[in-house]
């Protein structure tokens, strides 16, 4: 009967050792966890759909609480889920910018010029191989819609062989950035009107060979900008979007259009 009692005695000694030191370990060793963290992950919709750029609502909620992610960095959860976590912070929800990406080429199959009929792959990066792709300008979108195949919320169509965003539907994650060879998508402000549609850096001359709604580099804009708000470089204008004011002044003197408004679709709406 010994022969029984003594091994179970000893493993009974040995649980209740081992759960002592584990639950002594476990108050000595535990991390403390900011109790905002916690708020504000049962805030978010708990999609995991990785669209914030962070591992996870989990990764997100860590992310906020610590200021390294603004209150709407959840674009699945929208302005709803940005106010209540914006509460949780203390702050204000309007002060947060939301970001979408925009695709800065205008050169569709009817302004753009080709150097050769492709007929391959529809893939951009499979195009871009054979000799930068069929677009003349070697700086414009190829139209292939890469972008388009990559994006989870549907936010991308491909009009005239073009890629366009829809900014409603962006959620900013940045696969279509990621994915694009040319490297003409690029996050812009949301409330951003005005926005200079062309990334190349040919001079003005080899540009208007190649596509008529080009930058050109003439700094038209950037000597009309009252807020002194474009910075050119490399042939390029660029907005700065803290500077601007969306007065759409540049848009209206840029000689190649090449400065792209959603202003005039609210004229005409109105």
């Amino acid at each position: 009967m010994s022969g029984i009692i003594y091994p179970i005695s000893v493993l009974g000694g040995l649980g209740l050792l081992f759960g002592v030191s584990l639950s002594l370990a476990s108050k000595v060793f535990s991390v403390e966890i900011d109790p905002k963290v916690e708020k504000i992950r049962k805030v978010l919709p708990g999609a995991n759909c990785g669209a914030c750029g962070f591992p996870g609502c989990d990764g997100l909620a860590s992310a906020i609480a610590s200021g390294k992610a603004p209150v709407n960095g959840c674009s699945v959860g929208g302005k709803p889920v940005a106010e209540e976590v914006a509460d949780i912070m203390g702050v204000n929800a309007a002060d947060a910018i939301r970001y979408v990406a925009t695709v800065l080429c205008q050169g569709d199959c009817n302004i753009a010029k080709e150097k050769y009929l492709y007929d391959g792959i529809r893939d951009c990066r499979a195009q871009n191989i054979l000799a930068g792709g069929s677009k003349s300008c070697s700086y414009g979108c190829l139209g292939c819609g890469t972008c388009k195949d990559v994006c989870k919320f549907d936010a991308i169509d491909i009009v005239d062989g073009i890629a366009v965003i829809d900014k409603e539907k962006c959620v900013s994650c940045k696969a279509c950035i990621d994915v694009c060879p040319k490297g003409i998508i690029e996050l812009i402000p949301y409330e951003q009107e005005v926005v200079v549609r062309c990334k190349s850096n040919d001079p003005g001359k080899m540009v208007r060979s190649k596509c008529s709604i080009g930058c050109i580099g003439c700094q038209i804009c950037v000597k009309n900008c009252p807020q002194d708000a474009f910075i050119f470089e490399n042939n390029l204008a660029k907005i700065d979007y803290e500077k601007c004011i969306n007065c759409g002044i540049c848009k209206e003197k840029c000689p190649t259009k090449a400065i792209w408004s959603s202003l005039e679709k609210k004229k005409v709406a109105n």
